[in-house]
C-alpha cells in the first residue's frame, strides 16, 4: 500500500516538474519577445511575429486612433471662421480662384478601425495605418503591444501558480490518504490481536471457571469474583497498622471433625479418598473433582455470623461511594471467610428495600432510590436473632440519613425524615435486644452535620460503635474493626486422630490411589 502511494506522488512530481520547465521556458520566451517589441519602430510595418499584436493594439476601442476628433474649441472656431473669412476675400478680389485648401499640416487623421464582433484588418490596412499614426500615437500603440505581451506573461504566471497549488493540494490528499491508510492498517491489525487476545482470555477464563456463557453473554462467576476479592484482601492488609494481624485460625481445637464437602484447596490435605471415589462413581463419574470431595473437616469451638448491610442509595453513586462500599465489603467478606470457613456472612444492599446478594450480585450492584435504614434493621434483626452462633456481627454502611420507612402494611414511604428516623431507632432498639451482638455502624464523611448526629444516634441506640471515614479508607475501618473483635474462649482437649478408611490392596488399586491423588494434589 505504501509503495502504490509513493509512486503516485513521484508521478505528480514528474508533471508538476515538467509543467514548471514549460512555463519557465513561456515565461523566457515572452519576456524576450518584449524586448524585441521596445525595439521595433513603429512607422513601418513590423515583422509577421508581432502581426497579430498591432492588429490587437489597433482594433484597441479606446485607443486614440479610434476615438472621434475632439470638438474645436471656442478660439479655434474663431480662427477658423476668421480664416474662412479671409480665404472667402482672397477668392473675391483675386483674378483666379483658388483650389481647394490643402489640410493643415499636422493634422492627425482617425482610424477608426473599431467594429464589431470578428472585425480584423490584413497587413496592407496595417501598413497604411502605421504611416498615418503621429508620434505620440506610436508611442502609445508600443506601449500597447508591450502591455499585451506583460498580460500573457502574467497571466502564464497565474496559470503556473494554480497548477502548483493544485499539486500540492493533490500531494497532501496523497498524504492524507497514505496516513489514513497506515492508520486503518494498523487498527485493523491491532483490533485482530485484539480479538485473538480477547477470544484466548475467554477461553482460559471459561477453562478456570471464572466466566460461563449465558444467554449468547459472559457472565462472571462467583469463583472469579472471590478470586478478585481475595486480592482486594491482601492489598487492604498491607495498609493494616502494625499492630494489626488478620488471623487465619478461628476458634479453639475441639478434637471433634465432621465429614463434609470441600469448601477450599487448603482442605485437600484432609481428603477422605475413599468416600470421595464413591461418591465420583455414584455421580457416574470417572474422576473425583470438587463436585464430589469430601474432606474431614474439624469443628471449632466459635460459631460466627457477620451481617455486611450497605447503603445503595442515589447518594452512593457521587463520588466512587458505592465502588469503594462493594470493595471492602469483598474484602471482609473473604476475611471472615478465611479465618472462619463455617461462618455464615450474610450481605444486605438498601435502598428502598432490602436484597439478600452473593458475591456476585454485590459486585454488579447498582445504585438505587432512597435510604430505608428501618428495613435494613429488621432484615439483619431476623436474620441474627436465629442465629445459634456465639460470635454475632453487623457491619452497617451508609453516608446519610434515614429517608424511607416501611409502614405495617408494606407500603414504602420516602421524604418525611423525622417518621424515617424514628423507624430507624425504634428499629435499632429490637435489634439490641439480640446478644451477643456486636455492631459498627459506618458513616462516609459527608458536609451535614446533622448526618453524623443521626447516625450517632443509631449506634448509640444499637449499643455499638459509630465510625466517619473517607470512602478511601473505609476497607482499613472495617478490617480493624473485624480483627479486634472479641472471641469466646472454650476449654480445648486433645484433638481425635482422623479416621481413616482402610486402604484397598493390589498394584491396581495402588495405581488407581497415586493417580487420584495427583489429580486433587494438582
Amino acid at each position: 500500500m505504501t509503495a502504490e502511494y509513493d509512486h503516485r506522488v513521484e508521478e505528480l512530481e514528474v508533471v508538476a516538474r515538467k509543467s514548471d520547465e514549460e512555463v519557465a521556458r513561456e515565461i523566457a520566451a515572452l519576456e524576450e519577445r518584449l524586448r524585441t517589441a521596445r525595439a521595433v519602430d513603429w512607422s513601418r510595418l513590423p515583422s509577421s511575429d508581432f502581426l497579430d499584436d498591432v492588429r490587437s493594439a489597433l482594433l484597441v476601442p479606446d485607443a486614440s486612433w479610434n476615438r472621434p476628433p475632439a470638438p474645436p474649441g471656442l478660439f479655434a472656431r474663431l480662427r477658423a471662421a476668421f480664416a474662412r473669412f479671409v480665404a472667402w476675400l482672397r477668392g473675391l478680389f483675386s483674378r483666379k480662384r483658388s483650389k481647394t485648401p490643402a489640410e493643415p499640416e499636422g493634422r492627425s487623421m482617425p482610424l477608426a478601425f473599431a467594429g464589431g464582433p470578428g472585425r480584423t484588418i490584413g497587413p496592407s490596412e496595417i501598413g497604411d495605418a502605421l504611416a498615418r499614426l503621429s508620434g505620440p500615437q506610436r508611442q502609445e500603440l508600443s506601449d500597447s503591444v508591450a502591455g499585451s505581451i506583460q498580460e500573457r506573461e502574467r497571466a502564464l504566471r497565474r496559470e503556473a501558480e494554480e497548477k502548483r497549488r493544485a499539486a500540492e493540494a493533490q500531494r497532501r490528499r496523497l498524504e492524507a490518504e497514505r496516513e489514513e491508510a497506515r492508520r486503518r492498517a494498523e487498527s485493523e491489525t491491532e483490533s485482530r490481536v485484539r480479538a485473538g487476545e480477547q477470544s484466548r482470555l475467554e477461553r482460559e477464563l471459561k477453562e478456570r471457571g471464572f466466566v460461563a456463557e449465558h444467554a449468547g453473554e459472559l457472565v462472571v462467576t462467583y469463583g472469579l469474583v472471590e478470586r478478585f476479592a481475595r486480592l482486594l484482601l491482601e492489598e487492604e492488609s498491607r495498609r493494616l497498622p502494625g499492630d494489626i494481624r488478620l488471623s487465619t485460625k478461628g476458634g479453639g481445637s475441639t478434637g471433634v471433625y465432621e465429614k463434609a464437602r470441600l469448601r477450599q484447596p487448603e482442605e485437600v490435605a484432609h481428603l477422605d479418598v475413599s468416600g470421595s471415589l464413591l461418591a465420583a462413581r455414584l455421580a457416574g463419574l470417572k474422576h473425583i473433582d470438587e463436585s464430589v470431595s469430601y474432606v474431614y473437616r474439624e469443628v471449632t469451638a466459635e460459631r460466627v455470623h457477620a451481617v455486611l448491610a450497605f447503603d445503595r442509595s442515589g447518594s452512593m453513586a457521587e463520588g466512587q461511594k458505592l465502588e469503594a462500599a462493594k470493595k471492602a465489603l469483598l474484602a471482609l467478606y473473604v476475611a471472615v471467610r478465611r479465618r472462619y470457613p463455617d461462618a455464615t456472612v450474610d450481605v444486605l444492599a438498601f435502598d428502598n428495600e432490602v436484597q439478600v446478594l452473593d458475591l456476585v450480585e454485590l459486585w454488579g450492584c447498582r445504585a438505587g432510590a432512597f435510604t430505608n435504614t428501618a428495613e435494613v434493621l429488621r432484615a439483619a434483626h431476623l436474620l441474627l436473632a436465629a442465629s445459634r452462633s456465639s460470635r454475632r456481627e453487623l457491619y452497617l454502611v451508609t453516608d446519610g440519613l434515614p429517608e424511607a420507612y416501611t409502614d405495617d402494611e408494606g407500603r414504602v414511604h420516602s421524604g418525611q425524615l423525622d417518621v424515617a428516623m424514628e423507624r430507624a431507632l425504634e428499629r435499632a432498639r429490637e435489634l439490641a435486644t439480640v446478644t451477643p451482638l456486636k455492631t459498627t455502624v459506618v458513616l462516609l464523611k459527608s458536609e451535614h452535620p446533622e448526618y453524623e448526629s443521626a447516625a450517632r444516634a443509631i449506634a448509640r441506640t444499637l449499643g455499638g460503635d459509630l465510625v466517619v471515614t473517607e470512602p478511601a479508607n473505609l476497607g482499613i475501618e472495617l478490617l480493624v474493626r473485624w480483627a479486634r473483635g472479641t472471641e469466646v474462649e472454650r476449654r480445648v482437649r486433645a484433638p481425635a486422630a482422623l479416621p481413616v478408611a482402610p486402604a484397598p490392596s493390589g498394584p491396581r488399586a495402588r495405581g488407581r490411589r497415586r493417580r487420584a491423588d495427583r489429580r486433587m494434589g494438582g
